[in-house]
C-alpha cells in the first residue's frame, strides 16, 4: 500500500503574537509575574478560529504545497502532518473527505482574495454586547470617549489663504428633506408601519427596474444603486417586528418579484432576536423593521476573482444601498438607521447562511419616528428636533 500524500489548504496566513502569561517563577525571581511569549498562529478562512502552530507545523507548511500532493520523508515528519490533519490545515489523498476538505473547496471555487477572506472570517462578531463594552470602558458618549483617548483628528482641514471660495448654493426643498437626514434612535412601538410604506421603500431602494440577459442563465439587474460590475451582490432580509398586514417574522426580498419570502427560521422572540442582531442597542432593536444587508459574495467574485479590490467593492455595495435606504426614509417622513455593529455569526445561524457564501455586513432600521426623544439623537442643526419651548 503506497504511502499517504499530503497537501496544504489552498488559502493560508500565518502571523507572529505575542501571548502574554502569568508566571510564578517570574514573580519569585523579582519580576512582573507576567511573561511574552512569542507564538505562531495560521490563519485560514475555511476554519472558524485561528490555530496555534509549534515551530515544526509551521516548517511543515511551509514546505507544502497547496495543489501538489507529496509523502513525507521520515516518520517525524507524518506525525507532524497529522497534527495538521486535525487541525484541518492540510489533508490527505486516502481519506475521505471532510467538513475542512469540503469547506475549503467551497472557498477556493468562490474566488477570495485570501486577505480579504482572512479579514473576513475572523472579524465576525457572535454573542457580543457593544453597549455593555462601551459602558464598562466609559466611551458610551461624546464626552467619555474624549476623556478616555484624548481628542479625536481634526474634523476637517484647513482650507488655506489660495482656497477659491465657491457660489453660495441654491436652496430647493429637496436640501430641506436632506437635513432631516438623522440616525434614528427613537422609534414609535404603539403605532404599527404601514406595510404600503415598507413596500414603498424596498421598491425604491432594492428593487430590479430592469433587466439584461446573455444567453440562458447570465441575468444583469438595473437597480437605483450603483454596483461594481453591474452585479449587485447584496440581498435584503428583513426582520418584521410591527407592520401591519404582515405577520412578524424573518423574510428574504426578492428584488425581481418585489415579494417577501418567508425564511423557515422563527423560533426566537422578535425582540430578543432584534437586540441579540443589533449587539445589544436597544435603541436600534426597536425599529419596526430590521433589514439585514448580506451580499452573496460569489456574485461579485465571479468578474473579480482574487481580486485585491472586489471585497472593497462588495463593501462599497451595501454602503451605497444604505445610504439610499435611508435617503428614501427620510422622503418618506420615517426614522432609519444603519449600523455595523451586528453579531453577524448569530444571524448567519438564524438564517442559514454559510459565512464565506454570504453574510451580513450592516443592518438598516426603518419605523416611525416617537414624538419623544427618550435615547439621545445626533441632530446639532435641529432639522429633526426642534428646542424646547
Amino acid at each position: 500500500m503506497p504511502p499517504a500524500r499530503y497537501r496544504r489548504c489552498s488559502q493560508l496566513m500565518t502571523e507572529p503574537r505575542m501571548v502574554e502569561q502569568y508566571s510564578m517563577a517570574d514573580l519569585l525571581a523579582g519580576g512582573t509575574s507576567v511573561t511574552s511569549t512569542m507564538q505562531w498562529v495560521a490563519l485560514a478562512p475555511h476554519l472558524p478560529v485561528p490555530v496555534a502552530l509549534d515551530e515544526a507545523m509551521l516548517l511543515a507548511l511551509g514546505r507544502l504545497s497547496p495543489e501538489r500532493w507529496s509523502a513525507p520523508d521520515t516518520p517525524d515528519a507524518m506525525v507532524v502532518l497529522e497534527r495538521l490533519v486535525a487541525a484541518g490545515l492540510t489533508f490527505r489523498d486516502d481519506s475521505p473527505p471532510t467538513a475542512a476538505l469540503q469547506d475549503e473547496h467551497a472557498l477556493t471555487a468562490s474566488a477570495w482574495w485570501t486577505p480579504a477572506a482572512v479579514m473576513h472570517r475572523l472579524a465576525r462578531w457572535e454573542n457580543q454586547d457593544s453597549v455593555e463594552a462601551l459602558r464598562e470602558a466609559g466611551m458610551e458618549t461624546a464626552a467619555g470617549l474624549c476623556a478616555r483617548l484624548g481628542a479625536p483628528p481634526a474634523a476637517m482641514f484647513d482650507p488655506g489663504p489660495d482656497a477659491v471660495a465657491l457660489p453660495p448654493p441654491v436652496q430647493v426643498p429637496f436640501d430641506a428633506w436632506l437635513k432631516r437626514r438623522a440616525t434614528c434612535r427613537n422609534f414609535d412601538r404603539t403605532r404599527a408601519l404601514d406595510l404600503a410604506a415598507l413596500s414603498q421603500l424596498l421598491w425604491r431602494t432594492l428593487a430590479s427596474h430592469g433587466e439584461q440577459r446573455e444567453g440562458e442563465q447570465a441575468v444583469f439587474l438595473k437597480k437605483n444603486v450603483p454596483s461594481a460590475g453591474g452585479l449587485h451582490p447584496t440581498d435584503a432580509y428583513l426582520l418584521v417586528q410591527d407592520v401591519d398586514g404582515l405577520e412578524a417574522g424573518l423574510y428574504h426580498y426578492h428584488p425581481g418579484a418585489h415579494a417577501l419570502s418567508p425564511t423557515c427560521s422563527r423560533t426566537a422572540s422578535g425582540d430578543a432576536l432584534a437586540r441579540r442582531f443589533v449587539a445589544g442597542q436597544d435603541w436600534f432593536a426597536n425599529a419596526h423593521v430590521l433589514l439585514i444587508l448580506a451580499p452573496r459574495f460569489a456574485r461579485t467574485f465571479w468578474k473579480y476573482r482574487q481580486h485585491p479590490k472586489a471585497y472593497r467593492a462588495v463593501i462599497l455595495d451595501v454602503g451605497h444601498v444604505s445610504q439610499l435606504l435611508l435617503s428614501c426614509a427620510t422622503e418618506q417622513g420615517l426614522g432609519a438607521f444603519v449600523t455595523a455593529a451586528i453579531n453577524e455569526q448569530d444571524i448567519e445561524q438564524a438564517l442559514g447562511l454559510d459565512p464565506m457564501q454570504q453574510s451580513p455586513m450592516a443592518i438598516c432600521g426603518i419605523g416611525l419616528r416617537s414624538e419623544q426623544m427618550t435615547t439621545s439623537e445626533f441632530d446639532p442643526g435641529r432639522h429633526v428636533w426642534q428646542p424646547a419651548g
